[in-house]
């Protein structure tokens, strides 16, 4: 009887420590970017402009651009994994700053981010988009997924999101969270912005890596005002038959 009670807390100790390992560690993602899709949705442009674009381009509109967050089940940090460098023809650039803190223990955020030709810091409390969870799963990158929609109502987009409820983190890539489980692949407008999770690994995190800048430069504002911001300048563009997202992200 003994050693049946004993096996038996073994295998809550192994239960247990599996999933403390699931809530800690990085995940690699790949953004990628249809421009034409975006071009398409911009009401000022006619069918004509629409459908030249399409077949002027074709496929080969398409950007790919890597981003990493680290995380813990308190905390997590998204931004790029390195500066990004294009050598051939002897061009260099190194990305607009976007850097997304979040405090899951408290219940804060922190995004740093460029846009209109600054750089603004956002602190708020955490904001949990109105998910509703639909009845589909799917695989990504070697974890079943469920699916959940939302809609980002400023820029008027369709928000899918997978996410993974046996990595027990509230988490996931470009500003999004709020699900029972890892957001692993974020889809934005049917595929005008694609996000998925490239590989997940588990290790130990350090406060270091999830730490927030002593110093960040920036104008720091709220989530109302950044919104207040996004609105206007979109407005302000489509009436000017501008395309708003080459200056803000999309």
């Amino acid at each position: 009887m003994r050693a049946v009670f004993i096996t038996m807390l073994l295998l809550v100790a192994v239960v247990f420590f599996a999933d403390a390992q699931k809530s800690e560690g990085e995940i690699t993602y790949e953004r990628v970017f249809h421009w034409t899709r975006v071009y398409s949705r911009l009401s000022y442009l006619s069918q004509e402009e629409k459908d030249r674009l399409k077949l002027t381009w074709g496929n080969d509109d398409e950007s790919k651009q890597e981003m990493l967050l680290v995380f813990n089940d308190k905390q997590s940090y998204y931004t790029y994994p390195k500066v990004e460098t294009l050598s051939e023809g002897g061009y260099s650039w190194t990305n607009l700053e976007f850097k997304s803190f979040r405090d899951y223990e408290n219940g804060k955020m922190t995004d740093v981010i460029a846009m209109l030709g600054k750089t603004y810091i956002i602190e708020d409390s955490l904001q949990t988009p109105n998910w509703k969870v639909m009845n589909k799963i799917k695989e990504v990158a070697g974890y079943m997924c469920m699916m959940a929609v939302t809609e980002d109502t400023v820029k008027g987009q369709k928000i899918t999101a997978w996410f993974a409820d046996n990595i027990p983190v509230s988490g996931g890539p470009q500003l999004y969270g709020g699900l029972p489980g890892m957001i692993l692949e974020l889809d934005v407008n049917d595929g005008d912005i694609v996000t998925t999770a490239k590989e997940v690994k588990f290790r130990p995190v350090t406060a270091e890596e999830l730490a927030m800048p002593k110093k960040m430069k920036g104008k720091k504002i709220d989530t109302q005002k950044y919104n207040e911001l996004m609105s206007t300048h979109i407005r302000d563009s489509i009436k000017a038959h501008r395309n708003p997202f080459w200056s803000i992200p999309y």
